[in-house]
């Protein structure tokens, strides 16, 4: 089951794409990772979902990852006298403590947090963006704020903050109980929504503990503030475009998903890019060209993977959804610019034996013309430090670490392959070379170069380089230091 591109295909879960006969289609199609939104599933349903997933793994015996995206802190009004009002452009509109039924001069808002958290000149969004104010004047009970953009108001509707730092913690109640259960499961990366700054990140890494990878949704202008501290403390990132643009003005997105996407790039840290991607193929057959054009920006700027969300979880068009974000994929980096863009944005190695080592490795396979990198990877920091590089073929991650193959799932390039530890330094080249021949990496003559951490199986050491050529059999003929 090799790929024919080295970005990532994420696809989200749900009614559309439930069941284990689509969900085995869906990875044929081209899915690596599956995200599951507590959003939306009940502890029974993630774990059936969990269970299928691990299932199809098993089948197509290839390390798959799962993506478990926690709700994170919602905010929202109260109750409407007759469920919906109309707010009118520059009237001041009052937000207090008081739980009685709202009007269209007054509504209930139960989160003492914003009371306490927000200024005057702070703006206020309600219903995605839809409706915005701007605080005129608050207290400990009461906010208010004169309407900028009205309209429209019904009940239960969400309220943002952009301009405000929330003294909150950002794993609630029910996150927490959604954490435990998805640790508990098995689950590889831990998705955390509305990350506000660096901070955060370390305490859902106290919480989690080395239990999964930890991904911090960037969709918050104080994320965005804080963004080098968040990549620093994070072990992956989204770019999640649809939040990010309703709390941020929508023309700054494209620039922010290239500076996000840049920066992790340069941590050598996966980026996804996600929300809209496909979106009119929860309903159509065929996207737009508008976002077959976003699909591919994404790639041609080197993200690591490319996530579908209500295309492929209650979309009329889950496969087709798929394959035509694989076919995009394909073209793009077989495009003659690809190379050319994918490393416009320059990536330095960092001052460290090991980044300096995945460098060379990069520049020696490329100036031999090499079939595939081989990267041995017990925690799987030396297979990140290849793909940090980017390079122009086939990357191979080998690890005896079930869980390190189904993180690096989501890690552009990487073909994650299950192995025992080698034996020696010998068994390491030989065991490396039949693995590419079997996989169709390389072939009887060409090449492949080998890196791995010695003492073999001492997670963090990347400092060893071998090289070998493949005999008819894929056994080494010839081996270079």
């Amino acid at each position: 089951m090799r790929r024919d591109r080295r970005v990532k295909i994420v696809a989200t879960l749900g009614p559309a794409s439930s069941e284990p006969e689509m969900l085995e289609r869906l990875f044929e199609a081209g899915v690596d990772v599956f995200r599951i939104n507590m959003s939306h599933s009940t502890h029974e349903v993630a774990r059936k979902l969990h269970g299928t997933v691990r299932n199809a793994e098993l089948k197509y015996k290839r390390p798959i990852g799962i993506l478990c995206d926690l709700q994170g802190p919602k905010f929202r009004i109260g109750e409407i006298e007759g469920g919906r009002t109309f707010i009118s452009e520059g009237a001041l509109f009052r937000f207090d403590s008081r739980e009685d039924m709202g009007s269209a001069e007054r509504v209930f808002l139960p989160h003492p947090q914003i009371f306490e958290a927000v200024e005057p000149g702070h703006t206020l969004l309600l219903d995605d963006g839809k409706l915005r104010m701007r605080v005129a004047d608050r207290s400990v009970r009461e906010i208010t704020a004169e309407v900028l953009v009205g309209g429209a108001l019904a009940s239960r509707k969400g309220i943002a903050m952009p301009d405000s730092i929330l003294p909150i913690n950002p794993i609630t109640d029910k996150d927490l109980a959604d954490l435990d259960y998805a640790l508990r499961l098995g689950i590889d990366w831990i998705a955390l929504s509305f990350v506000q700054r660096g901070d955060d990140m370390v305490l859902a890494r106290r919480l989690i503990g080395q239990g999964a990878s930890i991904m911090a949704k960037i969709e918050k202008p104080s994320a965005i503030a804080d963004l080098d501290a968040i990549i620093a403390a994070g072990d992956g990132f989204m770019v999640a475009r649809g939040d990010l643009g309703v709390e941020m003005p929508v023309e700054r997105v494209p620039g922010l998903q290239k500076e996000i996407t840049r920066k992790a790039r340069a941590a050598g840290k996966p980026v996804v890019v996600a929300t809209q991607m496909l979106e009119s193929m929860i309903a159509s057959p065929m996207p737009t060209r508008a976002e077959v054009s976003d699909v591919a920006t994404a790639v041609f700027d080197g993200a690591d993977a490319i996530m579908l969300s209500a295309e492929s979880a209650v979309g009329q068009f889950p496969i087709e959804a798929v394959q035509m974000m694989n076919r995009i994929a394909i073209e793009v980096e077989n495009d003659a610019g690809y190379d050319d863009l994918v490393h416009a944005m320059r990536t330095v190695p960092l001052p460290t034996g090991a980044d300096a080592i995945a460098a060379a490795v990069h520049k020696i396979a490329g100036t031999l013309q090499l079939a595939a990198i081989i990267c041995y990877t017990a925690t799987g920091s030396t297979a990140l430090r290849v793909a940090r590089e980017r390079p122009g073929l086939p990357v191979i991650g080998l690890t005896p670490v079930l869980a390190t193959g189904r993180k690096l799932a989501i890690v552009w390039g990487i073909h994650s392959v299950l192995t025992s530890d080698p034996a020696n330094l010998a068994d390491m080249v030989r065991k490396g070379c039949q693995i590419a021949f079997e996989e169709q990496f390389a072939a009887a003559g060409e090449g492949v170069i080998i890196t791995a951490g010695v003492p073999l199986g001492t997670p963090g050491t990347t400092n060893m380089v071998r090289m070998a050529y493949l005999d008819e059999s894929g056994a080494p003929v010839s081996e270079q230091v």
